[in-house]
């Protein structure tokens, strides 16, 4: 009996050990982006070894270190010192969007993966020049976005090229909640994320991103003809420097429109996407929720949302790393995010100008 729990525990450490190999190994740059704590709880379930930290703000890190029992060793100020010291199979940026280039200039010449969490950049040169370094190192380099992992866009994606809906004419996002500040965002956050420059502008840049980057996704990487936009300062009181609420509207060479609301402003926190079609319009409710309506006065259908895709950006990163292919028009891909700044861009000088704007 002996023998036969000595052996069971020998297969379970053998095991575990096996496990630990074939996690991903990330550094991290930056702690001052809440959606890190995605992360590291991924870390606590053991889900990803994080073997390296890039964090200038010290008391950020010692509050992060505590938190989550990681080892001293691994933190450093910097994102090129701790480079020097430590070759991760990615790392994860966690830091103000304007910041995304020095991470790139930083990794991809290194070869080093990098994923960051959306937008891609603040500026179309930027988001070109990261593109640019991409191809040159023949390193991915993608984008983050928690829309990307809701089973209702998946399945909706599929039905759309399926033909379930006919040609697609309108499409319309909402994104935002009652406001970072409101919804308890930290401090560390909130001094970048209502920066002009470190944010490149408020809601329109900050959920205005998804809504582009799932239209982009639905037309398969077709870039939009004209773009136009408003945005207010519905509560200049908490939000000073940037816009909190947007409203972006795209034109397609076929005649499409989409729509994009984004808003710091809601009276409740939204993520939605309808797609209207010539037979059917789909709307995906939220993460699992998927409806089809046929006809005005039937009542709409729940769609099972049965296609398979990644649970989160760990496993999606994983399965990059292995088969070393991006899907070209993929919602995390560097092609499709580089169009969403162009439409940002665009979208922040048709507001500032009040005019219409021609995309080339």
């Amino acid at each position: 009996m002996k023998h036969l729990i000595r052996i069971t525990v020998l297969f379970i450490l053998l095991f575990q050990v096996a496990q630990a190999s074939e996690r991903l190994k990330v550094a991290v740059a930056g702690l001052n982006h809440d959606h890190v704590f995605l992360l590291l709880n991924l870390y606590k379930d053991k889900k990803v070894d994080i073997i390296g930290i890039a964090e200038s703000n010290e008391t950020l890190s010692s509050k992060i270190r505590t938190q989550y029992n990681l080892p001293e060793a691994i933190f450093y100020h910097d994102l090129p010192s701790l480079l020097k010291h430590i070759k991760p199979d990615a790392v994860l940026a966690y830091n103000p969007t304007n910041e995304h280039i020095h991470v790139a200039e930083a990794c991809l010449p290194l070869k080093i993966p990098v994923m960051v969490e959306k937008p891609l950049a603040t500026t179309l040169s930027d988001a070109k020049r990261i593109a640019f370094l991409s191809k040159q190192s023949e390193t991915p380099f993608l984008v983050n976005y928690e829309t990307t992992w809701y089973k209702s866009n998946q399945q909706l994606k599929q039905l759309v090229d399926n033909d379930e809906i006919g040609k697609i004419t309108r499409i319309l996002v909402k994104d935002g909640h009652e406001g970072p500040k409101e919804i308890g965002c930290s401090n560390y956050f909130l001094d970048w994320l209502t920066d002009p420059q470190k944010n490149g502008g408020g809601a329109v840049m900050d959920f205005g991103c998804y809504g582009a980057n799932l239209m982009t996704w639905l037309k398969n990487g077709e870039k939009p003809i004209l773009v136009t936009a408003f945005t207010q300062q519905l509560k200049p009181e908490v939000y000073p420097k940037v816009d909190d609420n947007a409203t972006i509207i795209l034109s397609y060479r076929d005649g499409t429109t989409g729509i994009i609301q984004a808003s710091w402003a809601w009276p409740y926190s939204v993520k939605d996407l309808q797609v209207f079609g010539t037979k059917a319009q789909l709307y995906a409710k939220n993460d699992k929720e998927l409806l089809k309506y046929k006809q005005q006065n039937d009542p709409p259908v729940m769609v099972p949302t049965t296609v398979p895709y990644f649970e989160h950006h760990i496993a999606f990163l994983e399965h990059v790393l292995k088969d070393k292919i991006v899907p070209e028009n993929d919602l995390g891909s560097i092609t499709n995010n580089v169009t969403v700044v162009e439409i940002l861009e665009a979208a922040k000088r048709s507001a500032k100008e009040g005019k219409t704007i021609v995309l080339k």
